[in-house]
């Protein structure tokens, strides 16, 4: 067992074990701090400071090695005057002070310098020349942060003169990009004037020719009335001589009958060779007359050509006119041949002469004029309905008179009509007798545009095939406005006041054999419910139509044209199952309306997509992938797309199926993608765009060994420079005069270009 003064040498023993850990620790933390502020203390030249600093900097290396004294070591000795306790806790208290603490205490403690050398004498340093040195090492150290402060500033000022120079070369791009668009809106501005003043003039010549057609009409019309006045005035003349000759024969008959006997029928066999000569006469007129008709009829033709593929006609064109042009009816007898006839009977004194007298051709109102089976009274300023007696009569034209009703047997005497044309008159629903039509047993075609009327007339005939009630006033129509027309085929609706709300959908229940409507220039929001399922082509241009939903269709699976150009539709209200089943749905026309993008769910059976002249920007990747047998026809003209709106999968499923692809006049910055792998494409328009060159693989894919296919490409009006083409971009065009390359726009952005 350890005794008591065993444990007290231990407890003696470690005390003074932590003493002199305590020790060692101070002298190290002393020895690492001190040796440079003694040198430093030192005497010395302004070189030596100077390195000395560079040596504190991190540059002392190479000084050290040129030769300099190295700073002289130090060693702390304790003081005599500092009594030291075994037992002492001192240690302890020494360990967790800092340097402060060491520098409270330093009379306990003797700083001794060592040197180097071993000879040379060791001086302790005093308190002064130690606080001297802490000085000095904070004035070292505020001067390296005021050297870092001002590095810091120097930076800050760097890093903001970069900004302000990045900012101020951002407003020069800015200011060239307005620039740029700002010419490129004056040159869009400059195109849009001259496409006006094209339209313009287009309009000027139309309606000049349209005058020039009216004059020729009213000269026509003078010369069949002058006729007709001519006519009158010959067969007054003619009954007043009868008059005065009967007169005269009379007198002449009951004196000289027996005599003059033989000489009247002598005269009579004369009088018959004139008329016989004047017959041959009046057919040789008519003849000519004929014949100038014919003239006429071949220089009022016009030949209508189809347009530029992107230019979409105002109009549906009317059906042509079925009705024979009117041969006006020659006079009687010309001024030479009556003067003859009035000589000879001069010559025949107290003799009974006989006179022929060419009657009239029925008892039409003045300005009307009879052909074959056809009567026509246009422009005649007829205010009633003219009564007529011609049972075999077929056609019908009152067309631009001022007629406001139709009483009930005013077809009476007409009963076998096929065609009625009373277009631009003044009828009105009132005005119309509820059975004018009803005994028209074999009527076909009735024409009612331009009038007053705000229903459909009713009890129309069961026969009827075609009826236009386009441009009146048609304020809604019942389940029963077309009973019992199942043989309506063409049914013509536009230009009145219809919508959804006025539209029975049971209106149009009755009309099996639909097969083509037209509701254009109504006041419809939506597509009518209801629509016959035998219809074949619905044209609602120029309405409200803000949605298509997915029942509308659902009746009519035969549908092959839809014609929604200038509604209020865009993409997202357009339901997916609309028409992408139809299987006969061959042509859309969505032309001038809200699309932002070529919409989703297409018919798989489209063939014909217009998409003219909305704000689409871009088209989605394969919106036209599931189309059998695919896209023929995509008119995308005056539309937003620019470079990023057409994915390299935009046109897939449309590369063996395309003939014509028109992206003129949108924003498109390179030939899309995909452009080349088109197979069939025989016209291509990327004329009006901001295209800048032609890369050699494009537009013809040079791995196709086919025959060319493309008959004309269209690249005017872009910034591309024609000497900087290569010579193969157009090996797939069959001839090189089928490519418009002029002329260009200038480069905003390289000033010295001009329009080539």
């Amino acid at each position: 067992m350890r005794t008591s003064s065993d444990s007290s040498f231990v407890r003696e023993a470690a005390a003074g074990m932590r003493w002199w850990l305590v020790v060692a620790s101070v002298w190290l933390l002393v020895a690492l701090n001190i040796p440079d502020t003694q040198a430093r203390n030192r005497p010395r030249k302004d070189g030596e400071i100077r390195r000395g600093k560079r040596k504190r900097d991190g540059q002392g290396h190479g000084e050290a090695r040129a030769g300099r004294s190295r700073p002289l070591k130090i060693r702390l000795v304790p003081g005599p005057t500092v009594p030291v306790e075994p037992g002492d806790n001192q240690g302890h208290s020494l360990l967790l002070k800092s340097y402060k603490n060491i520098q409270e205490q330093h009379s306990s403690y003797n700083i001794i310098p060592v040197p180097s050398d071993r000879s040379e004498p060791v001086t302790p340093l005093t308190q002064e020349e130690i606080q001297r040195i802490l000085w000095r090492e904070e004035e070292e150290h505020r001067e390296e942060e005021e050297r870092l402060r001002k590095k810091d500033e120097a930076r800050k000022k760097r890093r903001k003169l970069r900004k302000e120079q990045e900012e101020k070369q951002r407003k020069i791009v800015e200011e060239r990009r307005r620039k740029e668009e700002e010419a490129l809106r004056l040159q869009v501005e400059k195109e849009e004037e001259e496409w006006r003043k094209q339209i313009e003039e287009m309009k000027r010549q139309e309606d000049e020719r349209r005058r020039q057609e009216e004059e020729d009409r009213k000269q026509k019309e003078e010369a069949e009335r002058e006729a007709r006045e001519k006519e009158r005035k010959l067969e007054e003349e003619r009954r007043k001589q009868e008059e005065i000759l009967r007169k005269e024969l009379l007198a002449l008959v009951e004196e000289e009958e027996e005599e003059h006997q033989e000489e009247l029928e002598e005269y009579h066999e004369e009088a018959e060779e004139h008329q016989e000569e004047a017959e041959e006469h009046l057919e040789e007129a008519e003849e000519h007359l004929e014949e100038a008709e014919e003239h006429l009829e071949e220089a009022e033709e016009e030949v209508w050509l189809r347009g530029d593929v992107f230019q979409m006609p105002p109009k549906e064109p009317e059906e042509p006119d079925l009705i024979p042009a009117p041969i006006p009816r020659p006079p009687a007898a010309t001024e030479d041949e009556l003067k003859e006839v009035e000589a000879v009977e001069e010559e025949e004194e107290g003799e009974e002469r006989e006179v022929v007298v060419l009657t009239n051709r029925g008892s039409l109102p003045p300005g009307c004029v009879i052909s074959d089976v056809t009567v026509t009274c246009e422009n005649a300023k007829l205010f009633h309905f003219p009564p007529l007696s011609i049972p075999e009569l077929k056609s019908l034209s009152l067309e631009g008179n001022n007629i406001s009703s139709i009483p009930a047997g005013a077809f009476n005497g007409i009963p076998n009509l096929e065609w009625i044309n009373l277009k631009k008159n003044k009828l009105t629903s009132a005005g119309i007798d509820a059975k004018a039509f009803k005994g028209l047993k074999m009527l076909r075609r009735l024409y009612l545009d331009g009038n007053l009327l705000e229903a459909v007339p009713s009890d129309l005939p069961p026969t009827l095939q075609e009826l236009k009630v386009n441009e009146n006033t048609l304020r809604g129509m019942d389940e029963n406005s077309f009973q019992d027309l199942s043989s309506l085929v063409i049914l013509e609706l536009e230009g009145n006041l219809l919508s959804e709300g006025n539209v029975d959908p049971l209106a149009f229940s009755s009309l099996n054999q639909l097969s083509y409507l037209r509701l254009g220039r109504n006041h419809f929001r939506t597509i009518p419910q209801g629509l016959p399922a035998s219809l074949l082509e619905l044209y609602l241009e120029n309405n409200l139509i803000e949605e298509i939903s997915e029942t509308v269709f659902n009746q009519t699976r035969s549908l092959n044209v839809v014609s929604l150009r200038h509604n209020r539709l865009d993409e997202t209200r357009i339901a997916p199952m609309a028409w992408i089943n139809h299987r006969n749905l061959e042509s859309i026309d969505l032309s001038h309306n809200h699309l932002y993008l070529v919409p989703s769910y297409l018919p798989r059976s489209l063939i014909h997509l217009v998409l003219v002249g909305n704000n689409i920007e871009r088209i989605p990747g394969y919106v036209f992938a599931h189309m059998d047998p695919g896209l023929e026809y995509l008119y995308l003209s005056y539309n937003k797309l620019d470079g990023e709106g057409i994915e390299p999968e935009s046109f897939f499923g449309s590369y063996n199926s395309m003939v014509e692809l028109c992206l003129d006049h949108n924003q498109l910055i390179t030939v899309p993608s995909g452009i080349n792998e088109m197979t069939n494409v025989h016209f291509l328009r990327l004329n009006n765009n901001r295209i800048r060159s032609i890369p050699d693989e494009s537009i013809c894919d040079p791995n196709h060994n086919g025959d060319s296919t493309l008959v004309a490409l269209r690249l005017e009006n872009n910034y591309i420079d024609p000497q900087n083409v290569p010579p193969t971009a157009f090996s797939c065009v069959r001839a090189s005069s089928s490519v418009v390359l002029k002329p260009q726009q200038s480069d905003v952005r390289s000033p010295h270009k001009t329009k080539h």
